[in-house]
């Protein structure tokens, strides 16, 4: 066998290694090899492919398999075109090479589907590297290739190797975003079933096609609009949600749906989500009732929070804290024709009056007619209290003793202050003649502006 001349072009080469070490292209250090070199790999490439495909077998748990339908396929064309192709690039064969990208690629791909990371692929390739180094090695010390061109050779064959397992990584990465793409549509059909309610048989079937563990709760989340106009609600990314969290941010009604809300770590993590912004987290329901979750929270959002311009601080608001508003709120006609029958003898009284009186009597009902604590409560003097109390016995007479007609005039007048305070009703949108906002409560006495009390 004639002896390989170094360098491409008619005998030795000045390179980084001194007199007669060939130049080498960080890039393409397989130009530095001489053409005639790569029918003598050729040669090997039917042996050390069976070679590298027995021990690939062999000592890599994951590819122990007979090589029979697509595995034996893929991985049999996989090792032929590597070592083909580097042949190729010795050759002078440098041109794109679309066929060998698409095959490692759909290796890369084939890692995915079967479930696993791409450790073991990457173990194969290394491999299957050392043992065509090896034959590759023997090759060139018959052929006389002078040690400088050996670590040449040596150097473009770990990095032809390595852009292989570049395009195995690109087809793994393309094959998990086309996954997950495709898992993200399927729960946001889900998220659309569950919100409106559909067949528990269908939303069921819509979860197990979208990979999403069945909880034993959920409760809606509602995003209010911004404070800024411009600010996108998809700020609300979900990378930062919980897992599991079903959600849809680009829709104008913007909502989520979040599982087992009620478990403290996930609890935890929810609030930091929602901290400065404006939101409202529905009651925790089962799956099946995630309609009328999403439902109250809306209701909440619409009927209970200020207007962006209003609040100092956005917050979140949780309906399994307000149990009792949502209540007042989901028959407000109801509720108003309770307060219309229940409280008429007010009619009569001045508005200045008629406000007097309902909070007399509502603190009455919620203390069981404890003067010095109705006092404390509506910040008066006991006096004041007793006047007042004359009055609303002389309005109601016995019916204050009766728990039934006592439980509808709580209803009645919680109704009537709720609907007196809803978004109709919140007075200017800026600061008042203080320069404060002022505090508008919910009938269990949480400030709804955001603002912190004190």
């Amino acid at each position: 066998m004639p002896p390989v001349r170094d360098g491409r072009a008619g005998g030795p080469a000045a390179g980084p290694g001194g007199p007669g070490a060939p130049e080498v292209s960080y890039d393409r250090p397989w130009a530095a090899l001489p053409p005639e070199f790569a029918p003598l790999l050729r040669a090997e490439h039917r042996r050390l492919t069976a070679e590298i495909v027995a021990e690939v077998r062999r000592r890599i748990p994951e590819f122990a398999r007979p090589l029979h339908g697509s595995f034996g396929t893929g991985i049999q064309l996989g090792v032929r075109q590597a070592l083909d192709r580097f042949a190729d690039l010795i050759a002078g064969d440098d041109a794109p090479d679309e066929e060998g990208t698409r095959v490692f690629r759909a290796l890369g791909r084939g890692e995915l589907r079967e479930g696993r990371s791409l450790d073991a692929l990457q173990a194969a390739y290394r491999l299957g590297a050392r043992l065509a180094w090896r034959r590759y090695s023997v090759v060139a010390e018959r052929a006389g290739m002078s040690p400088a061109l050996r670590a040449v050779l040596a150097e473009a064959l770990f990095a032809h190797i390595d852009g292989i397992a570049c395009a195995s990584v690109e087809g793994y990465a393309e094959a998990q975003a086309d996954a997950a793409g495709a898992r993200q549509r399927r729960r946001h059909r889900l998220l659309e079933l569950l919100a409106e309610g559909a067949a528990p048989p269908l939303v069921r079937e819509a979860a197990r096609a979208a990979e999403w563990r069945w909880p034993q709760e959920v409760s809606a989340v509602v995003l209010g609009p911004p404070a800024d106009p411009w600010a996108p609600r998809t700020s609300a990314a979900a990378p930062d949600w919980p897992a599991g969290v079903l959600w849809d941010f680009e829709r104008p009604d913007a909502f989520a749906l979040v599982p087992e809300p009620r478990d403290p770590g996930r609890a935890a993590l929810l609030r930091a989500v929602l901290a400065g912004r404006t939101a409202v987290v529905g009651p925790a329901v089962a799956p099946e009732r995630a309609a009328h979750s999403l439902r109250w929270a809306r209701l909440l959002l619409d009927r209970l929070l200020p207007d962006p311009a209003q609040q100092r601080a956005p917050r979140a608001v949780f309906c399994d804290d307000r149990l009792d508003t949502l209540l007042l709120l989901v028959d407000e006609e109801l509720v108003r024709l309770l307060a219309e029958r229940r409280l008429a003898p007010l009619e009569a009284l001045t508005e200045k009056q008629r406000r007097r009186i309902e909070e007399t009597l509502l603190a009455r009902l919620e203390t069981n007619g404890s003067g010095p604590e109705i006092a404390a409560r509506l910040g008066i003097h006991p006096q004041t209290v007793r006047q007042r109390m004359r009055r609303v016995e002389e309005l109601f007479g016995q019916a204050l003793v009766d728990p039934g007609v006592r439980f509808q005039l709580e209803v009645a007048l919680r109704g009537r202050m709720l609907a007196e305070r809803g978004p109709a009703e919140r007075g200017p949108a800026g600061p008042g003649p203080a320069g404060r906002v002022p505090a508008r409560r919910d009938l269990t006495g949480h400030d709804l502006t955001g603002r912190v009390p004190g």
